[in-house]
């Protein structure tokens, strides 16, 4: 994809239970918003599909799916949303959630995705995460991700190799965002700095003689 060509988009960053998931749901739900969750990608991959395949074939040995590889399937699962017209990049601005997770992966991604803001929502006490992603675990019944060996391993996973990715990005499109705040303050303040860069958007889809919703 050429320059101009690329999704515009913002990406939700943050540790482990700091609330990218709930924040990105609730965007997804606003006119000109579009969320697309990597969870929601890997977890609706068609398992006999080429990708679904070499996916498995990883994920089953416990072993690290390859960063082209996921890429090459966030890329196909984007494609086949805007083929059937759930996402349209002329009118929506893509919010993305827990992709990229490493520096390569956001390095790929440059060629596919124009990175306008990066939302940091900061949760710095360790201990405060975990009982929350215990707590959620066991509100949805997943006992095995209740455990805290299991949080602590997402935690020190996500300072080896996603927290780096802040240093990749330009300092002036990271803006921190209080994580452990109510959910509605936290919306609040992701809204004041989501909302002139939608506009900007949509004035842009405008311009080219796009109408929301087309």
């Amino acid at each position: 994809m050429s320059t101009d060509e690329r999704y515009p988009a913002v990406l939700l960053f943050g540790a482990p239970g700091a609330g990218k998931g709930t924040q990105g749901k609730v965007l997804g739900n606003i006119p000109g918003f579009f969320h697309q969750s990597s969870g929601d990608v890997f977890r609706t991959i068609d398992v006999h599909s080429k990708e679904g395949e070499q996916f498995f074939a990883y994920s089953s040995r416990g072993e690290l799916v390859p960063d082209d590889l996921t890429i090459q399937i966030w890329r196909k699962n984007l494609n086949a949303l805007r083929v059937l017209s759930l996402y349209k990049p002329k009118t929506d601005l893509l919010i993305l959630d827990g992709i990229p997770r490493t520096v390569n992966q956001a390095k790929i991604m440059e060629q596919y995705v124009n990175v306008l803001k990066v939302i940091y929502l900061v949760c710095e006490d360790e201990e405060t995460m975990v009982e929350r992603l215990r707590r959620r675990a066991l509100k949805e019944n997943r006992v095995d991700d209740a455990r805290v060996e299991v949080i602590r391993r997402r935690w020190e996973v996500f300072k080896e190799e996603t927290r780096p990715i802040l240093e990749f990005y330009s300092g002036e499109i990271v803006v921190k965002v209080d994580g452990v705040r109510g959910p509605a303050f936290v919306l609040q303040d992701i809204l004041r700095i989501l909302a002139p860069i939608q506009d900007e958007h949509f004035g842009n889809a405008l311009d080219d003689g796009s109408s929301l919703g087309r």
